[in-house]
């Protein structure tokens, strides 16, 4: 996403043959060169800065027995204080996070642990259990189909995990990472990881226990994954939706890759949660919702997103449009485009459209064009010629690098690359492609990918 204002380009060459723009409102200087951005921020950058506030460490009081754990790490965790032992709802991604977080709460109540639920599979939630049962033998909740969706041993983890790593910035500097979207960076260690299996497994659609005196009922909620489920004290009107809302535009559909979200259902899921008039939200991750009208507005907003990008993206479906110009076309309708819990923040509105449309009718678009196009090769190579040949290309994608059309660029750049043309050039502008259009997204996902992919490619 381009900053608001565009401002005239000031073009210059460095004796090395590298082109350098000055522009942006906020005075962008790349030294593309060194592979470094020397920079003040630009207005996407204000925005992520901005909303790091989100993740701040913070014990959060919920009411007199219900504390959350709020900024730690990857995600959040809770702790539910019972007659004489704690019920603890989700572990962290490490047994370091897990850690830390038990001393915060280890501050309010010395209680031993009773009781774990795990309001999903993710190993961000799941990873520190070991920290918070110590020697202790206790009951660990989750429901049937528990870590299904994470596909353990499957023939695509080695590019899950890269993809992954781009998608969070593992390996980005302090520079290039300023959040993840829904969280600060995890906290990772070398002790190996702390996850336990459960040891109890509800496949009914509403599972009512008592833990310490507290009444619990556990509610199948699928949505970012299978295994969601909520949790629910209706005594106390506290409900944790696990990580099926956040504060940012969900998820639909992961770039890292993952099977089919059925978005559908996660609408659902949401608005069985708003049946339950809850007081307080507690979610897996950002802060917390206070207040009877906030949760229902909240849940209302982020269930009718979700409903429309399916609603609109079928419906398109269904009159032959394409699953790319359906993604051009769709987009939120203002009331729920200006909702604090919409912004595209973590996933974006295009991504969820092509998720519903390959995740339903597979990857052919209908056009019969693409049944079997050209190589990739020989398409570039035919473009190219249509564009004056490969030097003429090769000056238009200097050109989009100093006038800021970074997408262009790295379109371009691919033919060329396509053809083998100049190689080690053309990655190096394709690398600057990258990192001048990472500095444009709010989105930290397609902001850590574009950074990450441009690292790789310096690196080769």
């Amino acid at each position: 996403m381009k900053p608001n204002e565009k401002v005239e380009q000031e073009k210059m060459m460095t004796g090395t043959g590298n082109r350098l723009t000055r522009g942006t409102p906020l005075l962008l200087f790349m030294v593309f060169n060194q592979h470094t951005v020397l920079a003040q921020d630009t207005d996407a950058e204000l925005l992520l800065r901005e909303h790091s506030n989100e993740f701040r460490q913070e014990i959060i009081k919920i009411t007199d027995d219900v504390y959350m754990a709020s900024g730690y790490g990857a995600s959040n965790s809770a702790m539910i204080v019972g007659e004489s032992g704690l019920i603890i709802i989700d572990t962290k991604e490490s047994k370091s996070a897990a850690r830390t977080v038990l001393e915060e709460f280890r501050a309010i109540s010395d209680k031993p642990v009773k009781a774990i639920i795990y309001t999903h599979g993710h190993v961000d939630h799941t990873n520190g259990t070991t920290e918070f049962t110590g020697d202790n033998e206790l009951e660990i909740y989750a429901r049937a189909g528990f870590r299904d969706n994470l596909m353990p041993g499957s023939d695509v983890n080695p590019i899950i995990f890269a993809r992954t790593g781009r998608q969070f910035g593992f390996t980005l500097d302090s520079e290039e990472f300023i959040n993840m979207g829904t969280a600060e960076r995890p906290i990772r260690d070398e002790e190996g990881d702390g996850y336990l299996p459960p040891t109890v497994i509800f496949d009914e659609e509403r599972f009512r226990v008592t833990i310490e005196g507290i009444d619990l009922e556990l509610v199948a909620a699928p949505g970012e994954t299978d295994d969601q489920l909520y949790a629910w004290l209706p005594e106390q009107r506290v409900l944790f939706p696990g990580d099926n809302i956040y504060k940012a535009f969900p998820n639909l559909y992961p770039i890292r890759g993952a099977m089919y979200r059925d978005v559908k259902v996660w609408a659902e899921s949401l608005e069985k949660m708003r049946l339950e008039g809850a007081e307080y939200l507690v979610p897996g991750h950002s802060r917390p919702i206070l207040g009877e009208e906030q949760v229902d507005e909240a849940l209302r907003d982020y269930a009718s997103a979700i409903r429309y990008v399916y609603d609109e993206t079928i419906n398109g479906m269904n009159e032959g449009m394409t699953a790319n110009q359906l993604a051009e076309s769709i987009t939120l309708p203002e009331e729920l485009a200006e909702s604090p819990y919409l912004t595209e923040f973590y996933g974006m509105v295009p991504w969820g459209v092509k998720s519903v449309f390959y995740g339903k009718i597979g990857w052919f678009d209908g056009n019969p064009t693409t049944l079997l196009p050209l190589s990739e090769r020989e398409q570039a190579e035919r473009i190219i010629g249509l564009g004056g040949g490969t030097d003429n290309i090769f000056m238009e994608v200097q050109d989009a690098i100093a006038s800021e059309d970074y997408q262009w660029a790295m379109q371009l750049a691919d033919y060329l690359l396509a053809t083998e043309f100049r190689t080690a050039e053309i990655t190096e502008i394709k690398i600057q492609a990258l990192k001048g259009v990472a500095r444009q997204q709010i989105n930290p996902t397609a902001r850590n990918y574009y950074f990450s992919f441009a690292n790789e490619l310096a690196q080769r």
